[in-house]
């Protein structure tokens, strides 16, 4: 009767286990079915017409689908709604995200170098310092870095965007990398001084070989934050020069007429691509690279 009763119990508890699992299981699917239904009704608002957006419902299929949404979004082809598209706006993000992520990663490698491996004195009062900067909110440097961009002839320029984010994203960078090298033991840096390496070829022969999925992490976080940047973007461009999500702000508030949110709809998916394409490919790495530092060995 006791083995029976044992038997009987530990089925009541496996089914229980089996029950809560399944209704974690539901519960997560509902979550992440509320989460995706706008990328749902996005993407395919953009390839449905606009007589079928107007008829059609909202989060239905496409009766038919058509890419003029997207090549009105892209090139900019005049539709009689619609005359400008994405295009030289999302080479110009490039232009500036590729060249403020590489040097605000160098530098911020070096920093976080220097702050963790070579103590100096003023070492935790400079870090300290740059740690603050992070925590300065955007609207607080708009006028002082207008007036400097201006001293330095970089107004309205991709060279004077690019100096920006690599000015503002320098103290995120030399957080990542300092915490990151407190965590690699000081021995090989005493090592490699006894061998006569000095402190660049220490950087680049030992920390820099070690320092890859801190580099994966550094350059997602750069990367998300200048490409989705708006407001440096707008407050320090001119026509020609302005970032994508500039230009995709323009287009969805420039539309006369009948509004065409499939275009609308298109745009804001080429806009946002790059950084979701970043994520899918390295967004594994980017979560090993934040815990790698996290026990100093």
């Amino acid at each position: 009767m006791t083995d029976m009763s044992y038997t009987s119990t530990r089925s009541g508890n496996s089914a229980g286990k089996i029950a809560l699992r399944w209704g974690l299981y539901l519960m997560l699917g509902l979550f992440a079915l509320f989460y995706l239904m706008p990328l749902f009704v996005m993407v395919t608002t953009s390839f449905k017409s606009l007589e079928e957006i107007r008829t059609g419902d909202l989060i239905s299929l496409p009766r038919e689908v058509t890419l003029d949404a997207w090549r009105t979004a892209w090139s900019g082809a005049c539709t009689g709604i619609q005359c400008e598209g994405v295009r030289p706006f999302f080479w110009n993000s490039v232009q500036i995200a590729i060249p403020a992520v590489f040097i605000s990663t160098l530098i911020g490698a070096l920093n976080g170098y220097v702050v963790a491996q070579w103590r100096f004195k003023g070492a935790n009062l400079f870090f300290a310092l740059m740690l603050f900067g992070c925590f300065i909110p955007f609207q607080v440097v708009l006028l002082p870095m207008a007036r400097m961009l201006g001293l330095m002839g970089l107004a309205g320029t991709i060279p004077g965007l690019i100096f920006v984010h690599v000015i503002y994203g320098l103290g995120f960078t030399t957080l990542f990398f300092r915490n990151y090298y407190v965590s690699i033991p000081s021995e090989l840096t005493k090592a490699a001084k006894v061998d006569g390496a000095g402190f660049f070829r220490i950087f680049w022969s030992v920390f820099l070989p070690l320092s890859l999925p801190i580099i994966v992490v550094t350059v997602i976080w750069q990367f998300t934050q200048i490409w989705n940047d708006f407001l440096f973007g707008i407050s320090f461009s001119q026509a020609g020069t302005q970032p994508v999500t500039v230009a995709l702000n323009n287009i969805v508030n420039s539309t006369t007429g009948i509004k065409a949110y499939n275009v609308d709809m298109a745009a804001a998916i080429i806009a946002a691509l790059p950084t979701l394409f970043v994520y899918v490919v390295a967004g594994k790495y980017f979560v090993r690279g934040l815990t790698a530092g996290s026990v100093k060995g």
